[in-house]
């Protein structure tokens, strides 16, 4: 039996994705750190992290930079500074990066659950993603995505995606903490 007190969920504990990653991990009694700042408002208050100003700093990377990489922009790029720089901590404490969302036609994920994916790859991390259109877990293999039923792999893990978590969404999330460490604790 897997001892998953010696795990730790790294999130943003915002709503939809972030928080069922966080209601999972409680359920197998893991570690939850929720990445924050001031200003931020979570949904998930449990085992916040409030980043310094220097601590986000640390994830400072131009705009523009971010812009275009994602093949997109950001209409209030000051606004969407902090969450850019809050998600570089998630992606680059978690050794493992989950994230449920949509991919899209240019390989990238949409919305900022997209930048922590981007992040994963740019650290050469694993990363996973539930495409909530497609039903399925999709893995990056170093050049495109592949269909794939991931597990947890490692004892430091990033829980992210959405706010806009549908039932798959939801059931795909629940499904990966079952595959990962069995049947839950509570």
């Amino acid at each position: 039996m897997i001892d998953t007190s010696q795990y730790t969920l790294y999130s943003g504990g915002l709503k939809g994705a972030e928080a069922e990653f966080g209601i999972n991990a409680d359920k197998w009694k893991i570690r939850e750190v929720n990445f924050s700042y001031k200003g931020h408002h979570m949904h998930r208050v449990k085992d916040v992290y409030v980043l310094t100003d220097e601590e986000l700093r640390q994830g400072d990377i131009s705009m523009a930079i971010v812009s275009k990489h994602m093949g997109r922009t950001y209409a209030e790029a000051e606004k969407i500074r902090k969450v850019i720089q809050s998600i570089f901590h998630m992606a680059n404490r978690g050794q493992q990066i989950f994230a449920v969302g949509w991919i899209q036609p240019d390989n990238t994920v949409r919305g900022g659950t997209g930048w922590a994916v981007e992040l994963a790859k740019f650290f050469n991390k694993p990363v996973s993603v539930f495409d909530q259109d497609k039903g399925g877990w999709f893995t990056w293999d170093g050049s495109k995505w592949m269909p794939d039923l991931p597990v947890i792999s490692y004892k430091e893990f990033t829980g992210t995606g959405t706010r806009f978590l549908d039932d798959r969404g939801k059931e795909s999330i629940s499904e990966l903490f079952e595959r990962s460490f069995g049947n839950s604790k509570k």
